[in-house]
């Protein structure tokens, strides 16, 4: 036997088939579905977006199924594996992901099918009960609230001085975030953040010059 038989014969012998039971294999795709339905829920639970994206949700338990799926088969053999290797690179996802959260459910997922397919099912359910207890401590945790957009429009550019001394009256903090000004018409976007909502727009409407006031709340980044 030359040295390359013997180099053959070891990386064959690194890279055997691996057996595995259809009992394995069903256990593997229990807990990875059970795992799966977890996130799901909890996804349902603390999605804060305005629109919920039920397909999203729907492809988290999906991605950790197949994930599970292809580890399990690229165990068995290195030729398999690298035919998936090959297969998935030509895979290209375009859909921006503009959420953060979802970025890591989306990861989160694809972890779990990753370890419960590698065999190790434990650190699965160890690491998604820890990630659990820090979306849930970090999502109860009030951090401050997010201020609002009030929009204001008068007839007369001249009453903007006592528009500002209502939004002070009421407001704990107020930046003017634009200021649209015509020969006879004001148009402002303020900041603010304000506890009583209606006295505010009430006491806007009072002055002659307003003829009108609204407060948008919005899903941006909080000011402190």
């Amino acid at each position: 036997m030359n040295f390359g038989d013997i180099l053959k014969k070891s990386f064959l012998e690194g890279y055997a088939s691996a057996s595995l039971s259809v009992r394995s294999i069903v256990t593997c795709m229990v807990v990875t579905l059970l795992l799966s339905a977890y996130i799901f829920i909890l996804y349902r639970a603390i999605n804060r977006q305005s629109f919920y994206n039920k397909n999203f949700n729907i492809s988290l338990p999906a991605l950790a199924i197949i994930t599970a799926s292809i580890i399990l088969t690229i165990q068995s053999s290195i030729i398999i594996s690298l035919g998936m290797v090959g297969a998935l690179s030509i895979v290209r996802f375009r859909t921006a992901i503009k959420d953060p959260m979802d970025l890591v459910f989306l990861f989160w997922s694809i972890s779990v099918g990753i370890i419960c397919g590698a065999g190790f099912a434990i650190i699965a359910v160890i690491a998604s009960l820890i990630l659990t207890c820090g979306i849930l401590l970090a999502d109860w945790l009030p951090i401050a609230k997010a201020p609002q957009i009030l929009l204001v429009n008068a007839d007369s550019f001249e009453n903007e001085e006592d528009i500002m001394d209502i939004v002070q009256k009421y407001c704990s903090l107020h930046k003017v975030q634009a200021r649209n000004l015509t020969k006879d018409h004001l148009d402002m976007a303020v900041e603010v953040r304000v506890k009583d909502e209606a006295a505010l727009v009430m006491e806007l409407m009072k002055l002659k010059a307003v003829v009108s006031a609204s407060l948008i709340a919005h899903d941006g980044e909080v000011t402190f």
